[in-house]
């Protein structure tokens, strides 16, 4: 039987990169994202289907089952971004709040309510992913904060799980390039020496390096890695 896998925020970089793997791997793999055209496109380009929702909204979650698989194999929570790149600078408390809640749905609902609707769908010995960040650990505000909770999330989850086989993870890349993360635009000069740091393999990350990653915790082979979290950092933090 071909294993079926679905992955959120797959129009573009990390997300699209790991739909591109998996189905090299030869899954049959869903995208999804809020861009119909742009997630259309990318599907068609990676051997993917496209089903377009907010994953932070229920009610289009629950509208997208319809169109989801009956039965997951994998699936990989990689909807999210920094929301403190798209708005300025909060100056009273209201827009403290509304960036806080804003990075909090972005990067933890997203995952919570799609990996809630599909759990009844979950095989037995399936694989949940979702991706973090190394901003976890270092801070980084309503983002890291974020982030952190996801890894709460999953430590929880995974024994709630851990008893039909299924296992629960996280893959937190460090800095990743030729992603949207940084506005579209190539990291140059000082700002990417900054965000680099000093790696022990002195480069930043690609999406490539993230999904070779997941595909691996996505293998039938990781099934005894579960309520982890995996860095893909390259060395910028040490996983002590």
């Amino acid at each position: 039987m071909t294993r079926t896998a679905v992955v959120t925020g797959g129009g573009t970089g990390i997300g699209r990169a790991i739909a591109e793997q998996l189905v090299k791997q030869g899954l049959d793999v869903v995208v999804t994202g809020r861009r119909a055209d742009l997630l259309a496109a990318a599907a068609r380009e990676v051997g993917a289907r496209a089903v377009a929702f907010d994953a932070a909204d229920p009610a289009q979650v629950e509208a997208a089952l319809a169109e989801l698989p009956d039965r997951v194999d994998v699936l990989v929570n990689n909807a999210g971004g920094n929301e403190t790149r798209r708005r300025p600078e909060p100056t009273d408390l209201a827009q403290v709040r509304d960036l806080w809640t804003a990075n909090y749905a972005s990067n933890v609902l997203t995952a919570v309510l799609v990996t809630t609707a599909l759990e009844p769908r979950l095989a037995d010995d399936a694989r949940v992913i979702t991706v973090g960040s190394i901003a976890a650990r270092r801070g980084s505000g309503s983002y890291g904060a974020a982030k952190a909770a996801i890894e709460a999330w999953t430590a929880d989850l995974a024994f709630r799980l851990g008893g039909r086989g299924i296992t629960v993870n996280v893959v937190a890349p460090g800095v990743i390039e030729d992603t949207d993360f940084f506005g579209g635009e190539p990291l140059t000069g000082e700002r990417r020496a900054k965000l680099v740091g000093n790696p022990a393999n002195g480069r930043a990350g690609k999406p490539a390096d993230v999904a070779a990653a997941v595909t691996f915790l996505a293998s039938p082979e990781a099934g005894h890695i579960t309520a982890q979290v995996i860095g893909v950092n390259g060395g910028s933090a040490l996983g002590r």
